[in-house]
């Protein structure tokens, strides 16, 4: 890693804003207005400030984005992309090869797994902990101390795209502190409530209780998250 005057290959817009101490690496692209705060790490082909590209039949919005911010500390790794309009929160971590879309907010000191998607208009909180391979749907809230498994995946269309142009997906809610196992499925608009534990490879048709554990295909409720299993205990 080295400072913007050193990097090789770097592609910097001159309307980039940097902080000090900002770390690059090999053939960075930052695209215009991105504002990267003080002590960020980028790393190795990554991409920042990416346009999207919709198609004619798009749910996202198409209103013009704000700039891409990283805040403070950001890590991001290689060859990972984040998009103009998101913006990410001091000391979190876009791990390599994950994708961050437009309008996207991820809270201070999260982690987005290897080759992870956020798609467009999602918000997650601090702390959460999102594994490898995770695909997080458009129009999904993920709300603080969340743990999602590698594998897990959201979806946000009961159609599955027969539906008139113009309507609005509805994502997942995930609420404080729940757990999604590895290779989960949440069905559209489903909500997991707060400290709740999705068991592996389940598949999630209907909302889930605040401190149940659900396991199953379809997912069924089979006990409640025992008072020694709950974050205060683990933080």
């Amino acid at each position: 890693m080295t400072d913007a005057a050193g990097a090789p290959g770097l592609v910097l817009s001159p309307t980039a804003s940097l902080g000090a101490g900002v770390a690059f690496g090999a053939h960075v692209v930052v695209h215009d207005g991105v504002v990267i705060g003080d002590g960020c790490t980028i790393g190795d082909g990554a991409v920042l400030g990416k346009s999207p590209t919709l198609g004619a039949r798009s749910t996202a919005s198409r209103e013009p984005l704000d700039p891409l911010v990283l805040e403070a500390g950001v890590v991001i790794g290689t060859q990972a992309i984040v998009f103009a309009g998101a913006h990410i929160g001091a000391g979190a971590v876009v791990a390599d090869q994950a994708m961050v879309r437009e309008r996207c907010t991820v809270g201070p000191d999260t982690v987005v797994g290897r080759a992870s998607l956020l798609d467009n208009d999602v918000v997650v909180g601090a702390r959460v902990k999102i594994q490898s391979s995770v695909y997080v749907t458009g129009y999904s809230v993920i709300e603080d101390d969340v743990f999602i498994g590698p594998c897990a995946m959201t979806t946000n269309d009961h159609t599955m795209g027969r539906h008139p142009t113009g309507i609005r997906l509805q994502g997942a809610i995930l609420r404080r502190a729940c757990r999604v196992g590895g290779a989960a499925v949440l069905l559209p608009n489903v909500e997991i409530g707060e400290e709740a534990f999705v068991a592996a490879g389940a598949v999630v048709t209907a909302t889930v209780p605040p401190r149940k554990v659900v396991m199953g295909v379809p997912a069924r409720v089979v006990r409640d998250v025992s008072d020694e299993d709950l974050l205060e205990n683990w933080s």
